[in-house]
């Protein structure tokens, strides 16, 4: 599986509140379609102001972006530069996947505070975790300290103006003693400085329910991956509206999930073309779910 690595219950009340509650920040943002820049990944390195031009021209208005890191910034170009193409093209960074160097093992900051600034200075609202080597997630005490980084890396956040967010794979939900390293995090992690990127691929392929999720911890999913399954090959993707996923019934479920963002993604099996396939994906959530 490629994966990010190298570029990079509360139920019952609870879920009334925020069902009675009016979704102002979906309603407002329903129309900004993102697309994570992961799936560009063999076009932007080189190529960053052309495939931000095709991004564009394909209907997106805001990103997620990937890969930085202090030495080679954002595919070689600093922040301040990334955010002067991004602008000239309409579109925003809204969350960026940061990696983090090694604070996640260590709590060494030095690469995290780096990246905050990067964050900062592409005025992103979210800064989000994409990834747990498997060395960090063995068990459930390496969840817990997991979730106290968390909490300590969300602080810095927020006090930089903004907030955290965890994404999910699929190894998230292996089962350690009866509970899985997904409901570790959510139950150890502060609800007020910590929300989750839940990827919707990930979460059906493991055999889960997003909506369930949604509803056992409302509020807490602000963003989402929306990434469809092909239908005859599950560990392929496939453009939005071309797979197995049924996304019409989970889009119903925003105000419950309080999500703010969602970003398309697609990581393997083009069709015709990775270009083709954002389209294809955009035109689909246009039209039918946003």
């Amino acid at each position: 599986m490629i994966t990010r690595r190298n570029f990079i219950i509360n139920t019952g009340l609870a879920t009334t509140a925020v069902l009675a509650l009016p979704s102002l920040a979906f309603t407002m943002n329903k129309k900004q379609i993102g697309l994570q820049l992961y799936t560009l990944r063999e076009e932007l390195p080189g190529k960053v102001k052309e495939t931000l031009e095709r991004v564009a021209k394909a209907g997106f208005t805001t990103v997620e972006t990937y890969g930085f890191s202090i030495k080679d910034q954002f595919w070689g170009l600093s922040a301040a530069e990334l955010k002067q193409i991004l602008e000239a093209n309409g579109l925003k960074a809204v969350s960026g996947h940061y990696n983090s160097g090694s604070f996640l093992s260590d709590g060494n900051t030095d690469e995290l505070k780096a990246s905050i600034e990067a964050a900062k200075i592409l005025e992103s609202e979210y800064f989000t975790i994409p990834w747990l080597d498997a060395e960090l997630r063995k068990n459930i005490q390496d969840y817990k300290q997991i979730a106290v980084r968390l909490n300590v890396a969300a602080k810095m956040c927020q006090e930089a103006g903004l907030k955290l967010a965890y994404h999910n794979h699929d190894f998230e939900f292996d089962k350690h003693d009866g509970q899985t390293g997904f409901e570790i995090l959510l139950k150890e992690t502060d609800k007020n400085l910590v929300y989750f990127e839940l990827d919707l691929y990930w979460v059906i392929f493991s055999g889960l329910n997003p909506v369930e999720l949604f509803q056992q911890n409302p509020g807490r999913f602000k963003l989402w991956h929306v990434k469809d399954m092909d239908k005859l090959n599950r560990k392929l993707n496939t453009e939005i509206g071309s797979g197995s996923i049924n996304f019409k019934d989970i889009f119903k479920e925003t105000k419950v999930s309080g999500m703010q963002y969602f970003f398309v993604e697609q990581e393997n099996n083009y069709s015709p073309t990775i270009f083709d396939s954002i389209k294809t994906s955009h035109d689909f959530v246009a039209k039918e779910l946003a």
